[in-house]
């Protein structure tokens, strides 16, 4: 009987223990259902793209960016690539990655994120270990404030060795995309038709240079501001323009008071939606 009661006690406090555990995020699909992690991972194998939507001070999005990768590539061939880096570092990342140049070298050369050695650099190290390529996808910062500033015609004057860092001109653009209105709409006019233009340019080039390094038999995992993806617009919506039969598969991170509770604002933001405690520490 004593046994008996021991068991029933050591069940007890196991079930309390689990039973009032405290995720920091759960994963949904388009129409918030819950997806488990691994059926997650089946799908994103199948896929010939995969934009991994994050925020980039959100420390979930950067652990699940490198776990989702490891996952990936136990069984698939990869490239990677990231919003992070501009075309024209290209060149010192590709030295960093062969083992020409280090650290420092890279940090010198390129133009890295602040958030880089946190958040990034574990991404790159992975893709330097196991001799995988890394796409430095985005427009130079540059050009993106050219458009700003005088919009798409400004990038023909450029030189013939600039525009090799820019998808090719002219720009396919359409400004009645929901993401570029509310974008225009948040700003409450500021910036004009050139606003939205601006970051027309940063997704037409960050799916030029995808679509460019796209291998067979391959996944190509970008990682970008959810921004991008989100809605199946920004990056999305140029490889689907170029290429209709691309399976691109998307996710987006979002963040709810409650992660169990599945908001339905956020239905159809992407094939994958991780929800985040809103609370969860930044880095930075």
């Amino acid at each position: 009987m004593r046994k008996i009661n021991t068991l029933i006690f050591v069940f007890l406090i196991t079930y309390s223990f689990f039973g009032q555990n405290k995720p920091a995020y759960k994963l949904y699909n388009s129409k918030g259902h819950k997806v488990s992690y691994q059926g997650m991972i089946k799908k994103l194998r199948k896929a010939n793209v995969v934009l991994f939507g994050e925020h980039h001070n959100n420390p979930i999005s950067h652990w699940l960016e490198l776990e989702v990768t490891k996952d990936i590539y136990k069984t698939k061939n990869l490239v990677l690539g990231a919003e992070m880096f501009e075309a024209d570092n290209q060149t010192p990342l590709n030295n960093y990655l062969s083992g020409k140049i280090n650290n420092r070298g890279l940090d010198t050369l390129a133009r890295l994120w602040n958030n880089y050695k946190t958040d990034y650099k574990p991404l790159v190290d992975f893709a330097k270990k196991n001799k995988l390529e890394f796409i430095a996808t985005n427009v130079p910062r540059k050009y993106a404030s050219l458009v700003y500033k005088k919009g798409f015609l400004a990038l023909n004057s450029l030189p013939k060795n600039e525009k090799s860092w820019i998808a090719p001109l002219p720009i396919k653009y359409d400004a009645t995309l929901p993401g570029y209105v509310k974008m225009k709409a948040m700003m409450g006019g500021h910036g004009g038709d050139n606003l939205p233009k601006a970051q027309a340019i940063k997704d037409a080039t960050m799916a030029y240079f995808l679509l460019k390094n796209l291998k067979t038999n391959s996944v190509f995992i970008h990682y970008n501001g959810s921004y991008h993806s989100n809605n199946f617009e920004g990056i999305y919506w140029y490889l689907k323009n170029a290429d209709p039969q691309l399976n691109v598969k998307t996710i987006s991170i979002v963040e709810q008071q409650n992660v169990k509770k599945f908001i339905k604002e956020n239905k159809n933001l992407a094939d994958f939606i991780i929800v985040v405690d809103k609370f969860m520490t930044k880095t930075y």
